[in-house]
């Protein structure tokens, strides 16, 4: 008997574990600037359920996995949309308006990234980690037939991720309890410059680092190394204040955007080595469209056909959401080019970033992608547009009303972004579950509508209770504003450009450096060794150290762990249980965090479980160290034993 796949049961639970996580995300990325992926987490928790039933086999818990996850991934969209909180235009998140955005935008990125299967899934050495890691989840909870062959590796492969999980669990309890910190952070002064470094201590981007491997976790050292060795001794010279607060700012304010440049290069520079696979890719769905099946299993995507029929839905949709916006503001004189330019903004801006947004995610993995970099790019060139075709029609008055608008566009296109970013992740552990490519992209859809439902009512609370910074609208509430950082950067760009005091020449040393960094990679392509691929090296420059330096450390770990055990006996199941234990790590983190965020918001306490308070500041980073070196030692040299059969 066939086993199911697509299945109704699979899409409910998928859309419910969806709808947590998105609330869970949007809550942690509007407190901390991170979005936690709901990929592996979900698939763990398919996998548990089905079981308590002996059911579900590994293609229905994928479908699971991927409704879950995209509508995770969509929460996203909170690094763009607060901004019209933040700049006074709304007072609140209409249910309506914002589940259309989100809802729209995310459906085009399900679409715009079909194409790319075959070019960046199917034809292409891009790692995918995240995709890999879930792959491996499902086939370690597989039973029957779908089961590894090697009965060593079925029964201790369950054991090494929940072993992973319960110690990266256990490191966020104390972390949550106030006994250790996620991050050290030392910054000092050298002459008049300041610069620092903030060591993370996540075993969960440990473990990405595992995934992603030694050539990204190098160049994104090299990203971290250009901003704090060289443009932050540079950029910060002679400015006064407290050592810390001023690496913030200039970071946040300036070394961010050279680090947005140097990615915005990249992804032109990858684009365009990506132009002939894509074409192809394109002629390859057409073709396999009307095909029944290829290899083993089903290796359709949705028709072609029907891709460009939903397409045009999505956007005339998109079109009259855009008239409603700009109703009864100084900008309606100009409906009829302001929504066609709407439109093909989201249709040439969103296809380019569906392609650079799942290049990055086969590169790093959906969680570590900068997504809000590309959100960057494109309120850069949105607002740019606006400045120079449409503010010198209007009265000096509208520019509030083109912000706002330059925001509304931008965040049709971030959700494509986001959900592109995940798409393509998806569809690689499909292809290595054995999972049909076109019921997969259906369960994506099902999860953007999950999750779009969610966000609204969501953002609409946490505004209520807390509020963003600079909204002027915001009342004395006694709690601290949710610092929403990509969304705070965002919404100043916008005003930024539009209101003409933009600092240009950060985004150029940007793509200078980008430039120099394709040369390098290009010269050491040529000479066949390790190389640095630039996109990597722009994420490292834009991230802030605490998430760059655990991805490093964890590559580097990976690394000499896969040396250690390649050449003995069960050499590859060995480094396939490593890759189990950064599984676990992910799950076990990922997991911790959702629940505190529950806790969080059901207490209205930031810390509900903390047990001591701010006379431990000063020890806990250095406790948290300890415990994150410990877990690692400990954690690798138990799971290089679990290849060894008795």
């Amino acid at each position: 008997m066939k086993p199911s796949e697509l299945t109704i049961r699979g899409l409910i639970l998928g859309a419910v574990i969806a709808i947590v996580f998105t609330a869970a995300n949007v809550y942690l990325g509007l407190r901390v600037g991170i979005t936690i992926a709901s990929s592996i987490p979900a698939a763990v928790i398919s996998m548990g359920i089905f079981r308590l039933f002996n059911t579900g086999s590994i293609r229905e818990n994928n479908i699971v996995q991927t409704v879950a996850s995209a509508g995770g991934t969509l929460s996203a969209i909170i690094f763009v949309l607060p901004g019209l909180v933040m700049i006074g235009w709304w007072q609140g998140f209409p249910f309506w308006m914002t589940f259309f955005i989100c809802a729209l935008g995310g459906t085009l990125g399900v679409l715009f990234s079909i194409p790319l299967r075959r070019a960046l899934v199917v034809n292409s050495p891009l790692p995918f980690p995240e995709g890999v890691a879930a792959a491996e989840v499902l086939k370690v909870g597989a039973t029957g037939d779908e089961a590894p062959a090697n009965v060593l590796e079925r029964n201790r492969g369950p054991l090494v991720v929940l072993y992973g999980a319960i110690v990266a669990a256990g490191a966020q309890i104390v972390t949550f309890m106030g006994l250790s910190t996620g991050a050290l952070a030392h910054f000092f002064r050298v002459g008049q410059s300041v610069t620092g470094i903030t060591f993370g201590l996540s075993l969960a981007l440990a473990g990405a680092g595992h995934l992603v491997g030694i050539s990204v976790g190098i160049a994104m050292l090299c990203g971290l190394l250009i901003s704090w060795v060289g443009l932050m001794p540079m950029l910060t010279a002679g400015v006064p204040g407290e050592i810390a607060e001023v690496a913030e700012t200039v970071f946040r304010g300036q070394v961010r955007f050279v680090g947005a440049g140097a990615i915005g290069i990249a992804a032109i520079w990858s684009l365009i080595k990506l132009v002939g696979p894509l074409i192809k890719g394109v002629s390859d769905t057409i073709a396999a469209g009307s095909a029944t099946k290829t290899g083993a299993h089903d290796d359709r995507d949705i028709p072609m056909s029907m891709i460009a029929l939903l397409s045009l839905i999505c956007l005339a949709a998109i079109a009259a959401l855009l008239y409603l916006f700009i109703q009864g503001t100084p900008l309606a004189s100009l409906g009829v080019p302001l929504i066609a330019g709407g439109v093909v903004f989201t249709v040439v801006v969103g296809a380019f970033i569906a392609t650079v947004a799942g290049y990055m995610a086969g590169l790093i993995g959906a969680s570590n992608s900068p997504v809000s970099g590309i959100g960057i790019l494109a309120i850069v060139s949105g607002a740019v547009l606006l400045a120079m075709f449409v503010q010198p029609l209007l009265d000096a008055g509208a520019t509030d009303a083109l912000v706002a608008f330059a925001l509304f566009a931008v965040a049709i296109v971030f959700s494509i972004a986001t959900i592109s970013n995940d798409n393509l992740q998806d569809l690689k552990t499909g292809q290595l579950v054995g999972a049909s490519p076109w019921r997969q992209q259906i369960a994506l859809i099902v999860g953007v509508i999950a999750g779009s439902l969610i966000i609204g009512p969501v953002l609409d609370l946490l505004n209520a209770a807390y509020g963003f910074p600079g909204d002027p609208n915001r009342a004395a509430i006694v709690a601290e504003p949710l610092a929403a950082p990509q969304a705070t950067l965002i919404s100043s760009l916008a005003r930024g450009v539009l209101n003409a005091d933009l600092d240009w020449s950060l985004i150029g040393m940007g793509v200078g450096i980008g430039v120099v960094v394709i040369f390098i990679d290009e010269i050491l392509g040529f000479l066949k060794v390790l190389r640095i691929p630039p996109l990597a090296v722009g994420i490292g420059m834009y991230l802030p150290t605490d998430v760059t330096t655990p991805v490093v450390m964890g590559a580097v770990i990976g690394y000499f762990y896969n040396r250690a055990v390649e050449k003995r006996e069960n050499g590859e199941m060995a480094k396939r249980f490593g890759v189990l234990l950064a599984c676990g790590f992910i799950v076990g983190e990922s997991m911790l965090g959702i629940l505190n965020a529950g806790l969080i918001v059901g207490t209205g306490n930031p810390a509900p479980i903390a047990i001591v308070g701010e006379e431990f500041a000063g020890i806990a980073p250095y406790v948290g160290l300890a415990i994150f070196a410990l877990l690692l030692f400990v954690s690798y040299l138990w799971v290089a034993r679990q290849s060894r059969a008795k």
